[in-house]
């Protein structure tokens, strides 16, 4: 068996654990307020980031990679937000670059890079990373995985580029999936 067939195999597999646990696992309780709003589970994604007075600078990104459209189709997609302090840290002008029309190839990239195939709540997360020994390998819907791990009972994820970034907000129901906000913007290998 080739090396590709092995990965495609492992991502595939990987994908239908993700799902069947966190289908199993599906957070019942009342969603916590994001950025100073309410957020529904009856609505998707975009819809609920739309009124996140902390994720304006992500949805903003959305918007310009065209993703929208996708992020409020049916999923289920779990995505880790990075707040607009976690946009902040990148350095100066990265955004407005990566805003421009011609950087839109690059920004979608990055921004399906934060999503996962599939509903994972936090409970979930940890599960896999405790069977995996403490690392688990999540593939994102950008092609390439990040590594989720746990720092103390925070829900950390490392990039391909060795950033890491920490779950601040967990377990925010959407209709098409789950939100994980993190503190840091993953960047993939590129």
């Amino acid at each position: 068996m080739n090396n590709k067939y092995k990965i495609k195999t492992f991502a595939t597999a990987a994908t239908f654990a993700i799902s069947t646990l966190f289908a199993a696992n599906a957070w019942a309780g009342d969603n916590p307020m994001v950025g100073g709003a309410e957020m529904s589970p009856d609505k998707t994604i975009v819809e609920n980031a739309s009124q996140a007075d902390n994720l304006t600078t992500l949805v903003a990104a959305v918007k310009a990679a065209g993703l929208a459209e996708t992020l409020s189709g049916e999923g289920p997609f779990t995505v880790f937000a990075p707040t607009n302090a976690a946009f902040e840290k990148l350095p100066e002008g990265t955004v407005d670059e990566l805003l421009k029309p011609e950087n839109k190839d690059k920004l979608k990239a990055i921004l399906t890079y934060h999503v996962v195939p599939a509903k994972a709540t936090s409970d979930a997360a940890m599960k896999m990373i405790e069977d995996d020994g403490g690392e688990h390998p999540a593939p994102t819907v950008q092609g390439e995985q990040f590594t989720l791990m746990m720092e103390g009972e925070d829900i950390v994820i490392e990039d391909a580029q060795g950033n890491t970034a920490t779950v601040t907000q967990a377990d925010v129901m959407q209709s098409n999936g789950v939100v994980h906000v993190i503190d840091t913007v993953l960047m993939p290998s590129m």
